[in-house]
């Protein structure tokens, strides 16, 4: 049994980041609680994660509870060579690009379904077929770890092969079926591909990349595509990376019964676009026209407790947005620097401290995030994570001697 108490303070200035939708500048303060079991069996165990979310603004300065809800409930067994897993569950595939549980969003991601698992040295084989349903509406749903899911039924297969001289594979294929409100109709989206990478002393390499075709939730007919290229340089007092992503989009000439539109599916985008989440709904925090993002990362771990990072980014559309004049704006969005702390005291405690801000061209005032493209966009936050053992029962076997 373990208990988590994890209370953070945000600030922003100049842009939107639910739950602010119109103040500025805007603090909150939200606070997640989550109460762990699992007890285990040789052959199965069972597996709880309830959480409270409670929320603070400067609106409703009285504290209020946003979600009760289970992040984590499911059956797991073991059938001859495999694992079956049946209940919601986080879900975190390769470097959660496309499946993540969002650890960092106070309610997490979670999904509905069962997954089949079969493991080995240098192989792992994961089958997922997903739903989701209607779910109560009595708190608010962007505290949910299931609300944001956009598929009525997904099928996902996962495969890594590793070997031993620094050589990995991954594939990653899902088929998600989509059903538009309005018409209730049911349309399928596909997306397959995956990432390679390679290891040599202090060097890494990997190319991550994805097409997707089918038809999206509108009903237009998709072809689109993925590319994030990256090298990581690892040093005895630091580590760089050095990389970019290519989320393709439409062009402005193209059929509205068309969409070159990539969706990352169920994954995180703070870890890859910046931790201000100025770009995390594709394809509509670009207005439809794609994303290019050069990136550098580095990492300083002063000691083994506290650790230095700053993260940088440009970013480009891949499609000129157009003025209210229908004329063609720069690809230029702006570029965004993320520095943060993270200092460990103790093993149960966990602090962590950022300051980001975005610096806007003057494209951004026909994208909805920004609200004044001549000023400074701001976050921060300071966040603190108590997480410890409650309780640990072991039940030891008797032995009887003939």
């Amino acid at each position: 049994m373990n208990i988590e108490i994890r209370p953070r303070a945000e600030y922003t200035s100049n842009y939107v980041l639910p739950p602010n939708d119109s103040a500025d500048p805007y603090f909150y303060i939200t606070q997640r609680n989550r109460f762990s079991m699992q007890y285990a069996r040789e052959k199965w165990l069972i597996k709880s994660d309830l959480q409270e979310i409670h929320l603070w603004d400067q609106n409703n300065r009285a504290s209020k509870v946003e979600s009760i809800n289970f992040s984590q409930l499911y059956f797991e067994t073991k059938f001859k060579s495999l694992n079956v897993r049946l209940g919601r569950q986080s879900i975190l595939l390769d470097n959660g690009r496309l499946f993540s549980d969002a650890p960092w969003a106070q309610q997490g991601r979670a999904h509905e379904g069962i997954r089949i698992m079969k493991y080995s040295k240098h192989l792992s084989n994961d089958f997922f077929f997903l739903f989701t349903r209607d779910y109560n509406t009595g708190f608010e749903p962007a505290y949910s770890p299931v609300a944001s899911n956009k598929y009525k039924y997904l099928l996902a297969n996962s495969l890594i092969y590793n070997t031993s001289k620094g050589f990995s594979f991954n594939s990653l294929n899902a088929v998600d079926f989509l059903e538009n409100a309005n018409s209730q109709q049911l349309y399928t989206r596909a997306t397959m591909g995956g990432r390679i990478d390679f290891r040599n002393k202090q060097w890494y390499y990997t190319l991550n990349s994805y097409l997707q075709f089918g038809r999206n939730v509108k009903g237009q007919k998709l072809l689109a595509y993925y590319f994030q290229p990256e090298i990581k340089l690892s040093l005895l007092k630091s580590t760089w990376r050095l990389g970019a992503e290519i989320i393709s989009g439409s062009k402005s000439k193209l059929s509205s019964s068309r969409s070159g539109d990539f969706d990352v599916l169920y994954g995180v985008t703070w870890k890859f676009n910046g931790n201000m989440n100025v770009f995390t709904r594709f394809p509509n925090d670009v207005n439809g026209k794609g994303l290019v993002n050069p990136y550098l990362f580095t990492t300083i771990p002063l000691n083994n407790k506290l650790t230095l990072r700053s993260d940088f980014h440009l970013f480009y559309t891949q499609y000129p947005l157009l003025n209210n004049s229908g004329q063609e704006m720069s690809k230029f969005l702006g570029f965004e620097n993320d520095f943060s702390i993270k200092y460990m005291p103790v093993r149960e405690i966990e602090i962590n401290y950022a300051f980001s801000f975005y610096k806007s061209s003057g494209a951004m005032q026909y994208l909805p995030k920004i609200q004044d493209e001549n000023k400074l966009a701001l976050w921060s936050y300071l966040m603190v994570s108590y997480n410890f053992n409650a309780l640990n029962l072991k039940t030891l076997k008797k032995k009887h001697l003939n």
